[in-house]
């Protein structure tokens, strides 16, 4: 148990940031989350956000989904010229930047200084899987066309870069910065640990630079096995976030090759989305005792299904509250 006592509750930022530095925290931060349908409102997405993670939930962080899009067509690239299309946003202009501005400072407005909020952000190289028409054709463009996608990749970082020194000067602490394709060459999407060295990690860190001023910035490395964990372990981070019980790499596994803070714990399409509630103790309990309690953030591994059943969430959090650390 906590040597703190009833009487020294901290508000949510104090705890996630010694959760984060590893200190003493009252309990293990916790925070969960699925997709909202803002239909490209940022005070929409603003009032959804606020009602699921503050005023539903009582979540320690406050993550705003990527559910205002990059303004370029999905699926849409299917030859090499299709890359010249990316261009430099105006980011004054652009509704992509202005609406999620918009839900940050709103969400500031109401929340104040005492609850952390974080806006994920899609890495460039995921950004582009999302551009081409589906995988095959984006690997066919790494393969014959590499300066049309290095240029590409490169002027999406930028746009990302930029926008996320926005989202902090507006109020966020970090971002949630999530990454697909890290993973090996026999997974569904993945490129092995040469082509991303060569295609993700440099516009990662060239967007991640951007982002430099947060305090809480948080890696997802999203993927259902083969992570490429040693590959992006060294980003300029504040906090890694994986599915660890949906790809098998554990918390304890991470811990032993980082201090960097760890989050996870609950898998998405698991108890937390199904039930029973002992079960979600369980998994909760477990991911405090292969992390120790510290440096840990309690989390889904990755989004839950939209549909989840609140009474799994709302069991989590209440369990959130009785957990005990050494």
């Amino acid at each position: 148990m906590s040597a703190m006592t009833e009487y020294d509750e901290m508000t949510r930022t104090e705890r996630v940031r010694a959760a984060v530095r590893g200190e003493e925290v009252d309990r293990i931060p916790v925070a969960f989350w699925h997709h909202f349908k803002p239909e490209g409102s940022g005070r929409r997405q603003a009032e959804l956000t606020l009602g699921f993670f503050d005023e539903q939930f009582d979540l320690d962080i406050c993550k705003v989904m990527p559910d205002i899009p990059y303004p370029f067509p999905r699926r849409s690239i299917t030859d090499a010229d299709g890359w010249r299309m990316l261009e430099p946003l105006d980011l004054a202009r652009s509704p992509f930047v202005q609406q999620r501005l918009r839900t940050i400072e709103y969400l500031r407005d109401e929340l104040g200084d005492d609850t952390p909020i974080v806006m994920t952000v899609f890495g460039p190289l995921t950004e582009a899987l999302n551009f081409a028409a589906d995988h095959e054709t984006f690997f066919r463009h790494l393969r014959e066309e590499p300066t049309a996608v290095h240029a590409a990749l490169d002027v999406i970082a930028q746009n990302l870069g930029d926008a996320m020194a926005l989202y902090l000067e507006a109020g966020a602490d970090g971002v949630f910065f999530s990454l697909m394709g890290a993973m090996t060459e026999d997974q569904p999407g993945g490129l092995g640990e040469a082509r991303y060295r060569e295609f993700g990690r440099p516009y990662d860190l060239k967007a991640l630079r951007r982002a430099g001023e947060g305090w809480l910035n948080i890696l997802h490395v999203h993927g259902n096995g083969g992570l490429l964990m040693d590959t992006v372990i060294d980003y300029p981070v504040d906090v890694l976030s994986w599915s660890d019980r949906l790809t098998g790499l554990s918390l304890r596994e991470v811990r032993a090759k980082t201090t960097k803070c760890l989050m996870g714990g609950w898998h998405e399409f698991g108890a937390l989305s199904n039930g029973p509630a002992e079960a979600i103790r369980a998994e909760a309990e477990d991911a405090i005792a292969q992390t120790g309690g510290r440096k840990f953030i309690l989390a889904n591994g990755c989004s839950v299904p939209d549909d989840t059943p609140e009474e799994w969430l709302e069991a989590a959090r209440d369990i959130a509250d009785q957990l005990e650390v050494e």
